[in-house]
């Protein structure tokens, strides 16, 4: 692999700026979107229901996750089902629980029932990979996101889950496993390196995609030529006295 366009996973742009996901939409290598109500919070969406219908006026031909917000069951069955209906290409984030702990399991089975294409999110153990997996099993094409960048964040290595996640599922065709919440570059490698289906980038991290595999004596020279210019545009200067030295 000497490049992103040769990856086999495949990258979703995870953000929900509209103007950047217009951007990304134009970027080949990237083939599906996610979206959160942290994200959507963060670039100061006040309307979802506005917003996502804006993106999906553009992103027609390629998956988009739009993620249910309520804490009930019921309600957000009904969420999942409006949602489902804004497009074909549209996928309904189901968080694994509600913030009592409580799984969802039962909810993501009845959806999948129904039809509903589902992107199930926050996933962090084994055990919750199994259950959502035969949850999801009779069912449309579905993804199941789990957060390998969190779990690193605890200090364990999330390679040997993926991998594992993997294999649960397998017997499944139709269902994708998704890296989700990458820290660097070197996860897409990861990614790849084990088979996973998706893996989920910032735009922050899409565009150092460019660095892949990029030679290190020439990364280096680029890294000392950065420090010298902005020194240089920063005005830095230190009066010393070469003679003084010198002598």
């Amino acid at each position: 692999m000497k490049a992103a366009s040769e990856l086999k996973t495949k990258i979703f742009a995870d953000g929900a700026d509209l103007h950047g996901i217009l951007e990304m939409y134009k970027n080949p290598v990237v083939k599906g979107f996610t979206t959160n109500p942290t994200l959507m919070r963060k670039a100061g969406i006040d309307n979802y229901e506005a917003f996502a219908k804006t993106v999906l006026n553009t992103v027609t031909d390629r998956p988009i996750s739009f993620e249910v917000f309520s804490d009930d069951f019921f309600e957000m069955k009904q969420q999942a089902l409006k949602i489902a209906s804004w497009g074909k290409n549209v996928y309904v984030k189901i968080p694994v629980s509600n913030t009592k702990g409580f799984p969802s399991y039962g909810l993501i089975k009845e959806l999948a029932n129904l039809g509903v294409k589902q992107n199930v999110t926050a996933l962090m153990t084994l055990e919750q990979v199994h259950h959502v997996t035969s949850a999801l099993a009779e069912g449309p094409d579905a993804c199941v996101s789990v957060f390998a960048g969190r779990i690193a964040d605890t200090g364990r290595d999330p390679i040997p889950l993926m991998s594992a996640a993997m294999e649960l599922l397998r017997p499944y065709p139709q269902l994708e496993l998704i890296w989700a919440s990458p820290r660097e570059l070197l996860n897409v490698v990861q990614a790849n390196q084990i088979g996973c289906h998706i893996i989920t980038v910032t735009n922050d991290l899409l565009k150092k995609l460019n660095t892949l595999n990029k030679d290190l004596l020439e990364f280096s020279l680029d890294t000392v030529q950065m420090f010298y210019r902005d020194a240089q545009a920063a005005g830095f200067r230190l009066d010393v006295d070469l003679k003084a030295m010198v002598g």
